[in-house]
């Protein structure tokens, strides 16, 4: 299996999670105070959106790359 076609796999995979689950969240730790040896941080949860065009442009990409990939000169 060559590169092209193993990318095209995973742009697939990654469009069709994209498409399912719409968006996803992480924590980030944020530093609020630092008042000499005392320090307080603040852990701050962010979503991120995943557009649906950017899931299925991943998928329509990676069908290309799989399609094409293989196919020489």
């Amino acid at each position: 299996m060559n590169t092209a076609k193993l990318v095209g796999i995973l742009l697939i995979a990654a469009g069709a999670i994209g498409l399912i689950y719409g968006s996803f969240s992480y924590t980030k730790d944020t530093s609020a105070v630092k008042l000499g040896p005392l320090e307080l941080t603040v852990k701050e949860k962010e979503t991120v959106n995943v557009p649906v065009w950017a899931g299925v442009g991943a998928i329509v990409i990676g069908g290309l790359l799989l399609v094409m990939g293989g196919k020489k000169g």
